[in-house]
């Protein structure tokens, strides 16, 4: 049965099917060829009741915040404020790069959005400081991966509506791995800068950095809110992530005055569409996860872990090779949705933890991202820069290597993704 839903999986992805129908398609067909005894009513209730979830709220809140803060003034002022403080480095226009998207995610939770968001305002800058186009558009599609790991994330939050697992120790997982993934990418902007003769801006004086904190106040309570708040217990995340759509509108409509009501309900509009998006393919996947689960895939695959005599580490290595082929064919959410259900258990019972699972998860997602031919993060600099896809693919690719060198660290180095989680929650 598993075979007849990847083959007619791919099948439809290969005529070009929109991405919800080569997930739902096939846990229809599966339904009347296997499970015919099943009630029409029970698939409606799968698909709209996977959904129904007081977890899943904060995804749609946090959409609306990063559209708000994309189009506003609080993006423009965190990305100043990290370039005051480390443009003067060699390369600081790179630093900048990785920190303002780094910055830009802690308060959005969406590559896309940070692409979009950090795009126009930064590939100028970083073509006038001496980085080639290729470079450019390589370093600020990669370093928008960050957003999907510092917290607030959405695809912390989908993984852990799948599993279970407690999302504010997702959170402060990924406040390190995400760390971890923009100093590896500094790292690689320090090398590229050094083979370019590239130097940093003037050195800002302490003057201008505290009029660059004080430029960007309103900003930095939006990070201070969010994480402050969920990690003190004080409140959820869905709590928190309905507080950074009202303090946005807040900061943006009343202290910047950006824009009107004219251009809130544009923004609205953009984010349902957005958030619509998300929820068709969760609501499908969480359909097609259901027939996988009823198959016994799960089951199947630890009975072939143990034949084989694999261990966890064997195991992981397998769920990165699975993660990487899918991100280059399919959307990572879907790969999510797809993979996810019949590995997590399998996971559990080798004794990995479902928070560091998560990491290895999230970054392989972060991964297919930024991996051709069909990365999201690729396209939508296209569209935001004008730029063919072509050459963005050129920029990336040493930044996928760069990843795949994280991706594997994190994998066998457990204490990476465990070490804040444990600090915090105990």
């Amino acid at each position: 049965m598993i075979i007849a839903i990847a083959v007619l999986g791919v099948i439809l992805l290969l005529l070009g099917f929109e991405m919800f129908l080569v997930l739902g398609i096939p846990a229809l067909v599966t339904k009347e060829a296997f499970f015919g005894r099943l009630p029409d009513p029970a698939v409606v209730q799968k698909i709209f009741g996977g959904i129904d979830h007081t977890t899943l709220l904060a995804i749609p809140f946090f959409i609306f915040a990063a559209h708000l803060m994309g189009s506003g003034q609080i993006a423009r002022n965190l990305t100043g404020l990290v370039r005051s403080l480390i443009g003067h480095t060699r390369g600081g226009m790179g630093h900048t790069v990785i920190g303002g998207s780094m910055a830009f995610g802690s308060v959005s939770g969406s590559a896309p959005a940070t692409v979009a968001a950090m795009g126009k305002m930064v590939y100028p800058e970083m073509r006038k400081s001496g980085f080639s186009q290729k470079f450019s558009l390589g370093l600020l599609v990669a370093s928008a991966e960050t957003a999907l790991l510092i917290p607030p994330s959405i695809t912390f939050i989908i993984y852990g509506w799948m599993t279970g697992t407690s999302i504010a120790r997702l959170f402060a997982g990924g406040l390190a791995v995400g760390i971890f993934l923009g100093l590896a990418f500094a790292v690689y902007v320090m090398i590229e800068s050094r083979r370019a003769g590239i130097q940093g801006d003037a050195r800002t004086t302490w003057k201008e950095r505290a009029m660059a904190v004080k430029t960007a106040g309103w900003a930095l309570g939006m990070p201070a809110i969010i994480l402050g708040g969920i990690y003190s217990g004080t409140i959820t995340p869905t709590e928190a992530a309905a507080v950074s759509v009202v303090y946005a509108i807040f900061v943006e409509m009343v202290v910047y005055r950006n824009f009107g009501f004219g251009d809130l309900f544009r923004i609205t509009e953009q984010s349902a569409i957005a958030t619509s998006v998300i929820f068709v393919l969760l609501a499908m996947g969480g359909l097609i996860s259901f027939f996988v689960t009823m198959a016994q895939v799960p089951t199947g695959i630890s009975n072939f872990l143990t034949a084989i005599d694999a261990g966890p580490l064997t195991f992981l290595i397998i769920v990165n090779v699975l993660f990487l082929i899918a991100g280059m064919f399919i959307d990572p959410n879907s790969a999510l949705l797809i993979l996810v259900p019949p590995l997590y258990p399998v996971a559990t019972s080798l004794g990995v933890d479902p928070v560091h699972f998560g990491m290895i998860v999230t970054l392989n997602i972060s991964l297919g991202m930024i991996t051709p031919p069909f990365g999201l993060d690729i396209f939508v600099a296209s569209s935001t820069l004008g730029k063919p896809v072509l050459d963005i693919i050129k920029g990336v690719w040493p930044f996928v290597l760069v990843n795949i060198i994280v991706l594997l660290i994190v994998t066998y180095v457990p204490e990476i993704s465990l070490f804040i989680p444990n600090l915090i929650f105990g």
